[in-house]
């Protein structure tokens, strides 16, 4: 059985979901686990989707736990898949309403696009982040005057309030770095970034800080790509890796736009990005020579 706490989730076959992911990472684990009957039986995502009366497009985007999952059509699936154990039967459809539960992001909802909740959710989900920045800082390393500053920019005439709460929905996203089994952030940033005086001298000078104090971090790790290096293969603009901690799940690229996103998983994408990802890290400084960067940039202001 199932127990009422989220911590406490497991799938059929005995293994725990994720207490920190919340919904998003039950959608997950359960999708993955759909998938999988699925494919046992030899069922193509056309024949579920009649199944439950939605396309093809629906069950792929069940199956990567991108969209909420009804009861119903659980139940269907199961019945198509053949799982006729009540107990299991059970157990997935708690599953279903638990993946229901609106995640912590969600009294955001107003602020936010679809898109973009999405991502909030994965990154809540995951185990390593990798990223690589260009005209700004991480989210997750931001300072909170630098984060207003950057807000402000991209939402020009947005009401100081809505500013004040997308800020501090980027410091509550920034909680994930101080929880026990929070994630491990590996940030390549371009020296560009870093060089924009966003705010201006004060609060610039304050970000670097914060960033050498970040840098210090056992799960933290910053490199910047300096304009010596010359071109490099990131030549479509920042992009980001989630990786999990369940090896069912696969890695994520998120490539934001500027007003959509997307998400790939394919793994000969997931593989181009991270091959380009390794390339960076290699030409940029190390970790060590990062923060002596930093610091003469301290220097500077």
């Amino acid at each position: 059985m199932i127990s009422a706490r989220p911590e406490a989730a497991t799938l059929p076959d005995g293994r725990p979901v994720q207490p920190r992911g919340g919904p998003t990472v039950v959608r997950m684990m359960l999708g993955a686990q759909l998938r999988r009957l699925r494919e046992a039986r030899n069922i193509s995502r056309e024949q579920a989707g009649h199944a439950i009366r939605a396309s093809t497009s629906k069950i792929c985007r069940l199956e990567l736990g991108r969209t909420p999952f009804k009861r119903r059509d659980v139940a269907d699936l199961l019945t198509l898949y053949g799982v006729v154990d009540s107990g299991e039967r059970e157990t997935m459809l708690a599953l279903a309403e638990q993946a229901g539960t609106p995640g912590w992001w969600h009294q955001y909802g107003d602020l936010l696009p679809g898109w973009f909740e999405v991502y909030v959710g994965l990154e809540e989900a995951a185990a390593t982040i990798r990223t690589y920045e260009v005209q700004f800082v991480h989210s997750l390393l931001q300072t909170e005057d630098y984060a207003r500053a950057a807000i402000r920019l991209r939402h020009r005439g947005t009401p100081e309030s809505d500013v004040d709460r997308r800020v501090g929905l980027r410091m509550r996203r920034q909680r994930l770095l101080d929880q026990a089994d929070g994630p491990r952030v590996w940030s390549v940033v371009d020296e560009s970034a870093l060089r924009r005086p966003l705010g201006g001298r004060a609060v610039h000078r304050r970000q670097i800080e914060h960033l050498i104090e970040a840098a210090a971090r056992p799960d933290v790790t910053l490199q910047i790509l300096p304009f010596r290096a010359g071109g490099h293969p990131a030549v479509g603009g920042p992009f980001t890796i989630l990786r999990f901690a369940e090896p069912d799940l696969p890695d994520v690229v998120y490539l934001e736009q500027l007003s959509s996103a997307l998400y790939l998983d394919k793994q000969e994408d997931v593989d181009d990005y991270t091959a380009v990802m390794n390339d960076l890290s290699v030409q940029a400084e190390s970790a060590r020579d990062t923060v002596t960067m930093l610091r003469a940039m301290l220097q500077e202001l």
